[in-house]
Order: C-alpha cells, then structure tokens, then sequence
C-alpha cells in the first residue's frame, strides 16, 4: 500500500474508535450515579479509617463547573474501557494488511486475549488503590489539624492513571507473542534479557505508579513479570514448531546475515540421457517453404 493509502486506513480505524468510545461514553451517562459510587469507593475505604483517628480526609470540588466536568470525565473513561474490543481490533486490523494470510488469523485471538488483560490490569489497580491512598495521605504530619481536601478532578486523574499503567503493562506481553509470530523476536532473545527485563520492570512500575508506594509497585511489577515469561514460553513453543514445520528444520533465524544456507536436495544425474538430433532434417520436416517450424 501507498503512503496515502496507509493514512486513509489509518483515518477510518481512528474514527471507528473514537465513534465507538463515544457511543459507550453517552450509554455510560445513564449510569454516572452507580459509576461515581464505584469510583470513589476505594477513597471512602481510607476516609472511614481516618475518620476514626480523628483526621479530615474529604473529597470536593473546588469550582463550579466541576460536577459537570467530573461527569464527562468519568463517562468518557467508562467509555473508553467498555469500547476497549472495538478499537484494540481496530489497532490489529491497521497492523494486519503487514502480516501474511495465516498471520492474520489471529487477529480474533489477539483481542480475545487482549481485552480480558487490559480490563484485569484495571481491575488489579482498583483493589491496590486504597493501598496508594492510605500512603500519600499519612505524609500528613498532623492530619488532626490540617486536613486532606482533595480535588475530585485531581482524584480521577490519579484513578485513570493508575488504571491505564496498569491495563497497558498487563497488555505488552501480547505484542511480544505477535512480534514472535512476525518473526521479529524469538523465544531465546525473550529469555536472555531476563536481567534488563527485570529491572525494567521495577523501574517501569516505580515510574509509572502516581502513588510509588512499593505495594503498588510489586503489584505492578510482579504480574508483568510473570506475563512476560508466559509469553516468552509461548513464542518457544511457536519457535519449535515452526523448525518441526520446517523443510529441512533448520533455525533459520539463528543463520548469519552472511552465511548461505544449506540446501538438503542436491542435484542428481538424470537417468536416461537425451537423445541427439539429426544433423539435417528429414523431408517429411519440410514444408513447402522450408522446415516445418512449428514441429
């Protein structure tokens, strides 16, 4: 495909998905009161417990307009979660005219296993939340005098980063197995990184928490390891069968750029020799005007 062709896909795959969160961000309005109480369940965990030693811990809003900023806000997040299938095969199909027939196969496996992780991410953050919650707060030296007002804007914007890290890093492995599937990576490469990987990972974490509490962060962390040597397992298991499938199963990948690859047929003599012609043509060869040329 052109240059032009490629944007005009890429056009029609990015206006399928904003078409698509922006229909799941309308149906979500109709349920903004159950998606506020969910929302802020995770703060009023923490806020009971406080309440009890006697600190202010609350949430407001600080201007006018922010009720109706914070329910756009938080329908356009349900939206963007609840159309997740939508535009997570919308991003395969734009990467999928690259990929051979058979690749492309796997493009409803990719968002069967996509969506369950990216949501699962979401969810594992919702639970560490109150954790994060309970270790910025007690920074406060002396919550019986000065109280914890927290914006509700600035509160969703720590509840969506935490969600999106986490759903993000819970997704990464899927690339690794499509990359694999590409024959971009193998299995061996994914394992020999084991040391950068685990340290990426950490720092990953610790970067990418808005909390940096260590029980988020080895919450983070520990899943992403574990996912990622699920995937370096599978791209082996890909490698193997592919040698197994291969004509002469040989490793292809592990070939110098440089070298030649082996062939296994060689070529043999043929078994019976060919006949020689005859010098001249025989008369019933020739045509009234010479040698039959189509003989």
């Amino acid at each position: 495909m052109p240059l032009t062709e490629h944007i005009a896909e890429l056009r029609v795959r990015l206006t399928r998905s904003v078409l698509a969160i922006v229909l799941a961000s309308i149906l979500s309005a109709f349920f903004y009161d159950q998606l506020f109480d969910l929302v802020v369940a995770p703060f009023d965990t923490i806020k009971e417990q406080y309440e009890r030693e006697g600190a202010t811990v609350t949430l407001n809003f600080g201007n006018i307009g922010d009720p109706f900023t914070f329910a756009l806000k938080i329908c356009a997040m349900s939206g963007l979660f609840l159309s997740s299938p939508v535009w997570m095969y919308n991003l395969w199909g734009f990467v999928a005219p690259g990929l051979h027939k058979r690749e492309k196969r796997y493009g409803i496996a990719f968002v069967a296993v996509s969506v369950p992780l990216f949501l699962g991410g979401a969810v594992l953050a919702y639970i560490f939340l109150p954790k994060g919650f309970d270790l910025l707060i007690g920074f406060n030296p002396d919550p019986q005098s000065v109280a914890n007002i927290i914006g509700l804007n600035d509160y969703l914007s720590f509840v969506l980063r935490m969600f999106l890290v986490f759903g993000i890093a819970f997704v990464l492995p899927v690339f690794l197995v499509a990359l694999n599937l590409a024959g971009v990576v193998t299995g061996r490469q994914l394992l020999k990184a084991w040391r950068p990987v685990i340290l990426g990972a950490f720092l990953f974490a610790a970067i990418a928490t808005p909390s940096g509490d260590p029980y988020t962060m080895t919450a983070l962390a520990v899943p992403m390891l574990f996912l990622y040597y699920t995937a370096a397992g599978l791209a082996l298991l890909t490698d193997r069968r592919r040698r197994r499938a291969g004509i002469d199963g040989l490793d292809y990948a592990a070939l110098d750029d440089d070298e030649a690859s082996p062939l296994r047929d060689r070529p043999t003599p043929l078994d019976d020799q060919p006949t020689p012609l005859d010098d001249q043509p025989t008369p019933l060869d020739e045509g009234p005007d010479g040698p039959d040329q189509n003989r």
